[in-house]
């Protein structure tokens, strides 16, 4: 059983009992958080898609941690007149382990 789940603008495919990294989400480790724009269903082989979600379905989940990724570096240069300007960026994630996927 697999659900297309929609989490701060992207869209994730989430599965029972697997973890998953989203942008940072509010909220303090181990507490519990439940997704509620849950755009597709697939229960062994019978599918449910909303339009655009399914009413009453949820997936609850757990906060596991805030973790950074990994380091970005973006290097800007003009030849020949001495400008060089290099940036670091770490995006900041949440790891949710899924717990339930209720139709």
């Amino acid at each position: 059983m697999y659900a297309i789940v929609d989490i701060a603008g992207q869209q994730f495919k989430v599965e029972k009992d697997r973890f998953l990294y989203v942008h940072r989400l509010a909220g303090e480790a181990g507490a519990g958080i439940v997704f509620d724009k849950v755009l597709l269903v697939d229960n062994g082989g019978e599918i449910s898609v909303g339009l655009p979600t399914i009413s009453g379905a949820t997936i609850s989940g757990k906060i596991l941690e805030h973790v950074k990724g990994e380091k970005v570096i973006s290097f800007k240069k003009r030849r020949r007149k001495g400008y060089r300007k290099k940036v670091g960026h770490r995006q900041q994630f949440t790891k949710v382990l899924i717990e339930n996927i209720s139709l």
